[in-house]
């Protein structure tokens, strides 16, 4: 952070402008710390508040990028900093954020590094296995990590050349060979291609037509999310199985790691089952909502999904087989956490059994009955949930409701949120 405020203060320098590099820091610290917001958004964000600040016309600003240096990869190592680059793309990455036009990997002969290339700056694509010179753009820092962002005063040029590429632990897995077998816990490098042998502990509903399947799946070390591409032509895998997945890659996203599978991975089912580890974490709070999706559903058959319209988007029209689940939301008095309960749990809190529900929605001719009765009997009432925390859930294990809170808790609980 502190080398891009100085990148910043610089330019404005240059132009004649000397802003307190405290300004543009605590700026820039308010931005991602307080609202999360990525490096280069903040930069972004910073850069036009003083522009306009001080009535500076954006084309001034960025008018000497054009002498930016020609750089290597290994070169990409300050925040900040604007830069001309001619590598290959190396992978391009299928991506559900529709913020992202591309995101993959570009290399020369001294490494390869990841860029991000935004959707609203209008920059033509560029496509797998060819070389390009890309003027102007930026270096980003993001949890200890050099990228680099094309933006709109970004220029692509394709060039003859076929630019060599250092072989690293970031390139395609070479002569068909399977990329090296880690654990889930030793997943710590974004864009590695790895191996795993895990269970798939949770299929997940998934509304993206790019994606066959999203779930859960774990070792002995811990779970970790994971993403089969619809475009990779892959079998579809079954809850509770086994399968030893090859070449996939490992890609970090928000602070967290998930492995997505793709046209070079492959999927086969053990004989043997793998036990899954994970750290369970304990959360208690008032149950303030059972969110859209929780009561009475239907899942696929064959691959477990639930439907939606009667269909599932793997298998289309189906016979569905029903299911119940709670997606709660838990309120401590300073952040409200998302849990999702299973069948087994769900029965246990409301007293309902599946058959219970089932011909409740009968007489009502209407499944969202259960729904209804299951916030009449949860909402307002405080619970303890333990289990594996994934992304925004925590997959619940056990559950437990607690007694009217006391006076001293009830305190104890004012106290909190008053101090945040």
């Amino acid at each position: 952070m502190d080398k891009t405020a100085e990148n910043i203060k610089n330019r404005f320098l240059e132009l004649g402008v000397d802003i307190p590099i405290e300004n543009i820091t605590e700026r820039l610290d308010k931005l991602v710390t307080k609202f999360k917001v990525p490096m280069d958004e903040a930069r972004r964000s910073v850069i036009a508040y003083f522009l306009k600040e001080y009535n500076i016309d954006r084309n001034d600003f960025f008018a000497g990028q054009a002498t930016t240096p020609l750089v290597k990869i290994n070169e990409v190592n300050e925040g900040g900093k604007w830069v001309n680059i001619r590598g290959k793309v190396v992978q391009l990455w299928d991506s559900t954020h529709e913020s992202v036009s591309q995101v993959g990997l570009i290399g020369d002969d001294t490494g390869t590094t990841k860029f991000i290339k935004w959707a609203r700056d209008d920059v033509p694509d560029v496509q797998e296995g060819k070389s390009y010179q890309f003027n102007n753009v930026v270096i980003n820092e993001w949890n200890g990590r050099f990228e680099i962002t094309l933006n709109k005063n970004t220029v692509i040029e394709e060039i003859s050349e076929d630019i060599d590429v250092v072989s690293t632990a970031l390139s395609s897995p070479a002569d068909g060979q399977p990329a090296p077998m880690v654990n889930v816990a030793d997943i710590t490098e974004d864009g590695k291609w790895i191996s795993l042998k895990v269970r798939v502990s949770q299929l997940w509903d998934n509304t993206h037509e790019s994606i066959s399947q999203v779930g859960l799946i774990g070792d002995g070390t811990g779970t970790i999310k994971f993403i089969k591409w619809t475009s990779a032509g892959l079998p579809d895998v079954e809850e509770e199985k086994s399968y030893l997945f090859s070449n996939v890659v490992a890609q970090e996203w928000n602070d967290r790691f998930e492995v997505t599978l793709n046209k070079n991975s492959t999927i086969d089912e053990l004989d043997e089952e793998v036990d899954i580890g994970t750290s369970s974490v304990t959360f208690s709070g008032v149950m303030v909502d059972v969110q859209s999706g929780s009561g009475l559903i239907k899942r696929c058959p064959t691959c477990n999904r639930a439907l939606t319209k009667g269909a599932c988007m793997e298998h289309g029209k189906v016979d569905g087989v029903y299911d119940l689940r709670i997606k709660a939301v838990l309120d401590d008095g300073n952040i409200a956490q998302e849990a999702l309960l299973k069948r087994d749990l769900a029965e246990q809190i409301t007293v309902m059994t599946l058959d219970d529900a089932i011909s409740m929605a009968a007489d009502a001719l209407d499944q969202g009955v259960v729904l209804d009765q299951m916030k009449l009997k949860l909402l307002g009432k405080y619970f303890t949930v333990t289990g594996s925390k994934m992304d925004r859930y925590i997959l619940v294990d056990s559950i437990e409701q607690q007694a009217e809170l006391s006076p001293e808790m009830i305190d104890e609980l004012i106290s909190e949120a008053e101090v945040l």
